[in-house]
C-alpha cells in the first residue's frame, strides 16, 4: 500500500518533462499501465473491487477510482459519470449515476440490464473483480441545493433508483432534520434495487409500487394518492426514472426537478438540408438525410466513440473545420470554423467538414 508520500513522488517522477520525452511518442500512461492499469496520470479509471448481483436485472459494482479521477473531479450526490468498457476489441462509453452518498472514497454503480444494451449486459454477465473502467467527468445538475429543503420527496423508476440512493445516503449521513420520503417503482419485488437498505433506513418514508403486481405499499401509476400517501406538500421533488413517470409527478407537483438518461427520439425531418458532410480524417463525404451526424457517420461505416447518444456525456464531441451545424437539444447553431460540436445531437445546416 502507498503512503501519501510515496504516491506525490510517484506523481511527481512521472509527471515529469523527462520522463514523458523518454516514453514517447506514446506517453508515461502507457508503461505504468502495463504495470498496473490505474496508474495512469492523464486518464481516469477505476477497478472493480465488488460485484454484487442482487437482483434478476441489475447488478452493483464497486469501484476504487486512481488519482487521476480523484483529484479532477468532486462528485456530488445525483452526479452520473461516464464508464468506458472495451467489448471484442471496441471501446464504448456510457453515462451511469453512482449510488453511493457523497464524499465516500468508492464509485457504486447500480446497472441495469436493458434489453439490447450492449454495456449494460457485458457489464451484468461479465462484470467480476480486478476488472479496470475507464472513469471520467462528472456532471450534471440533478442535485440537491446547498441549503437543504425540509420537505423533500424522491420519486424513480427503475434503474433511476441510483442518483436518489446518493441524495438519500448524502442526507441520512448529514442527518437531515427534516421530513424525507421516497416512492420508487420496479416491474416486481424481485426486481427492486435497495430493497432492504431502503426498509431499514431510518428517518424516511420509503413506498413501493410494482407494475406487474400488487405486492407493494402503492397500486397503479404515479397520481394524487400516491402523492398523499408519501408526502403532502412537499417544498421539493426529486423524479428521475421513464419519461411518463416523470410527466406524472410534474403535472401533480410543483418545484420538480428531473433527470432522465432516456435517449430523445428526434425523427427525420421531412426536408432535410440536402448538404454535403465531409468527414475529412476518413476522405468520406455522404449527403445530408437530416438525421444526427454521428447516425450519418456510422450509415457511412465510420464508428467514432460515442456514450449516452443525447448530448449528456460529450463522448462525442468531435471538431467542426468548417459550416454550420444545430444542437437539436438545445437549439443552438454553431457557424464558426474550428468549434467542437456534440454531433449525436447535432445535424448540419448546409455544407459541414468534420473532423472524424
Amino acid at each position: 500500500m502507498f503512503t501519501q508520500t510515496t504516491r506525490a513522488l510517484r506523481k511527481r517522477v512521472l509527471g515529469s518533462d523527462l520522463v514523458d520525452l523518454l516514453t514517447g511518442p506514446h506517453g508515461v500512461d502507457r508503461y505504468t499501465e502495463l504495470v498496473a492499469p490505474t496508474w495512469t496520470l492523464g486518464e481516469g479509471r477505476a477497478k472493480v473491487i465488488d460485484v454484487r448481483r442482487t437482483t434478476p436485472r441489475s447488478v452493483t459494482l464497486t469501484l476504487a477510482p486512481n488519482e487521476s479521477f480523484t483529484t479532477r473531479y468532486a462528485l456530488k450526490a445525483g452526479q452520473y459519470v461516464n464508464v468506458s468498457v472495451e467489448i471484442d476489441g471496441r471501446r464504448y462509453t456510457r453515462c451511469y449515476s453512482p449510488a453511493n452518498a457523497e464524499g465516500s472514497a468508492c464509485v457504486e454503480l447500480t446497472i441495469g440490464r436493458h434489453d439490447g444494451g450492449l454495456v449494460s449486459t457485458h457489464l451484468y454477465e461479465h462484470a467480476r473483480r480486478g476488472m479496470v473502467l475507464g472513469l471520467t467527468g462528472a456532471g450534471g445538475d440533478f442535485t440537491l441545493p446547498p441549503v437543504r429543503p425540509r420537505r423533500i420527496l424522491f420519486v424513480s423508476g427503475g434503474s433511476g433508483i441510483t442518483p436518489v440512493m446518493s441524495m438519500l445516503r448524502t442526507l441520512v449521513a448529514e442527518r437531515h432534520p427534516g421530513d424525507i420520503a421516497f416512492v420508487h417503482y420496479a416491474r416486481t419485488a424481485a426486481e427492486a434495487c435497495y430493497r432492504d437498505e431502503l426498509d431499514a433506513m431510518r428517518g424516511v418514508r420509503v413506498l413501493h409500487g410494482y407494475t406487474r403486481s400488487d405486492e407493494g405499499d402503492l397500486a397503479g401509476r404515479f397520481g394524487p394518492e400516491h402523492l398523499a400517501a408519501a408526502m403532502p406538500a412537499p417544498d421539493i421533488v426529486f423524479v428521475c426514472g421513464p419519461t411518463p413517470l416523470v410527466e406524472a409527478v410534474r403535472e401533480h407537483c410543483d418545484n420538480v426537478h428531473t433527470e432522465s438518461f432516456v435517449p430523445p427520439s428526434f425523427g427525420t425531418p421531412a426536408s432535410p438540408s440536402g448538404g454535403r458532410i465531409t468527414f475529412a480524417d476518413s476522405g468520406i463525404d455522404v449527403i445530408d438525410d437530416g438525421r444526427p451526424v454521428l447516425e450519418q457517420a456510422e450509415a457511412a461505416g465510420l464508428t467514432p466513440e460515442n456514450g449516452c447518444r443525447m448530448g449528456i456525456c460529450h463522448t462525442c464531441t468531435r471538431r467542426k473545420i468548417a459550416g454550420t451545424v444545430r444542437n437539436l437539444t438545445t437549439g443552438a447553431v454553431s457557424t464558426c470554423p474550428d468549434e467542437d460540436v456534440q454531433i449525436c445531437v447535432s445535424v448540419p445546416v448546409g455544407d459541414v467538414d468534420l473532423s472524424l
